[in-house]
């Protein structure tokens, strides 16, 4: 970020009344104008943290551990280094998100109420991807995550990062957010909702945060983040979790929404203190146990981060809804056990336990298990993942299956020296040298499975999707 920001006098100024007193002025304004440090969060879905470490030596990256994120890590990179993060290898393969540090709060403070026993979840605001890629690796892929996003040009980029992390517990949702209290009432065991803000905590890596910020477009999101919450709350189990956070430092868009719910539902809503989430966590804490981070407390982006506790069933209503036809059918037991055993025998991958076969035409995907009962209530944009295209000699396996459900240690894995992998990201067929086969096979680099292709003699033909083709400055041998 550059030294000569400008923000706003009365921005400034509504600073200056509710910063803590151990806090100064002139910190917070020169913490806003150094640059962010980057950091990512290391894929649990996909590789360990030891093993990433490994990797991240090799490359001659430094990690520097995120204090409230046992995945997440500040990462400094040799100076040297020409590529970005994005193009890496372990990028494209799914072993990292890049991920601001605070940002990883959230799903922290979420699922450490989580006992293992949640069966359905909703991220309400969920692109690009960040936190429901977290929620996602947190639970291991486990449950039903409903993960609604209200932008439709933000529900491709969502659905991008899930397949690249191979997330398939998923369901997508496109709506406003408010008609999951009377669609889907007291549905979900926890909920996050990552409010629409006004972003004025993103400064130090968005130069034109403050582009279009004013008090009354201050107050009118924080209506709108009202709407959200009351929304969240009824859609919340009795006994649930709901985390309410945003990357935002006004109290009109934090505390005063948490408060608003309590005098909305009273006695039902109940504030858990978040001042021993991490060592440190106190420095950043309010008296009613709210995490509100300046950006100099951590060295990072500011952020809001609540976490309430639903204790009693508010008298939430299911609203009537035409019936609609649902395209897909769920597989019979013999059918399920055929593209079961076939998917075995072929590529050596099991279908999970938590997921069922759904057939709709010739398409073969597996759903997750929680979302039958719900079907009738919402529209889904896309659940779980597309497995394979029937056809009249077998079934065609997706490059999503392989992403989401293969390890790297199947037989049918082929090994691709740097080169290779490059040609295969460019969406060009490979020759691996000394090799042939027949039919299809899983396509690794470091053996870590980057999709899926088949033979033709000694030819690998590419079966990367167009859209994940990319050409240039691709990672470093």
């Amino acid at each position: 970020m550059h030294p000569n920001i400008d923000m706003p006098a009365l921005f400034l100024a509504q600073i200056e009344q509710i910063l803590p007193s151990h806090l100064s002025m002139t910190d917070f304004v020169a913490a806003c104008q150094r640059p962010l440090r980057r950091s990512i969060r290391v894929n649990t879905l996909k590789t360990s943290v030891e093993d990433f470490k490994v990797r991240a030596a090799e490359k001659g990256w430094t990690l520097t551990p995120v204090p409230w994120c046992e995945t997440g890590f500040w990462i400094d990179e040799d100076e040297n280094e020409a590529v970005p993060l994005g193009n890496t290898a372990e990028h494209m393969a799914g072993l990292f998100y890049i991920q601001e540090a605070s940002s990883m709060l959230p799903v922290t403070a979420l699922m450490e109420n989580n006992q293992g026993e949640w069966e359905r979840l909703l991220d309400m605001a969920a692109a690009p991807g960040s936190k429901t890629t977290q929620i996602a690796a947190a639970v291991g892929n486990s449950g039903l995550l409903v993960a609604n996003e209200y932008s439709a040009s933000r529900v491709k980029v969502l659905h991008a990062n899930l397949l690249r992390c191979g997330v398939h517990n998923v369901a997508l949702t496109k709506y406003d957010g408010r008609v999951f209290g009377e669609w889907l009432p007291e549905t979900f065991d926890a909920i996050l909702l990552d409010a629409p803000c006004s972003g004025e905590g993103t400064i130090r890596k968005d130069a034109d945060a403050f582009a279009n910020w004013s008090l009354e477009a201050v107050n009118d999101i924080a209506n709108t983040q009202k709407d959200l919450i009351v929304s969240a709350f009824h859609a919340l189990k009795a006994g649930g979790t709901l985390v309410y956070s945003t990357c935002t430092l006004s109290h009109e868009e934090n505390q005063d929404v948490c408060h608003f719910l309590k005098q909305t539902f009273g006695d039902a809503v109940e504030f858990e203190s978040l001042s021993t989430l991490f060592n440190g966590a106190d420095a950043a804490c309010t008296e009613e146990g709210f995490l509100h981070v300046f950006p100099q407390i951590f060295d990072s982006e500011g952020f809001f981060v609540a976490r309430l506790r639903k204790t009693q069933n508010v008298g939430s209503e299911m609203i009537k809804k035409r019936p609609r036809k649902f395209p897909f059918q769920k597989a019979k037991p013999a059918d399920a056990e055929s593209v079961e055993a076939s998917l075995k025998a072929t590529l050596g991958i099991e279908i999970p336990q938590s997921s069922n076969v759904w057939l709709r035409e010739k398409e073969v995907w597996i759903f997750p298990a929680a979302v039958e009962s719900i079907l009738p209530e919402i529209k889904f944009d896309r659940i779980g993942l597309k497995l394979a295209e029937s056809h009249k000699n077998g079934y065609r396996w997706q490059h999503e299956t392989i992403m989401a459900l293969a390890d790297g240690s199947e037989p049918l894995c082929v090994n691709l020296s740097a080169q290779d992998a490059k040609e295969w990201y460019m969406g060009r067929d490979i020759r691996p040298e000394n090799l042939s086969g027949k039919g299809e096979v899983i396509v690794c680099y470091r053996n870590q499975p980057i999709g899926i292709g088949k033979w033709v003699g000694n030819r690998i033909k590419n079966g990367l999707p167009r859209e994940l083709v990319r050409d240039v400055n691709l990672f470093i041998a």
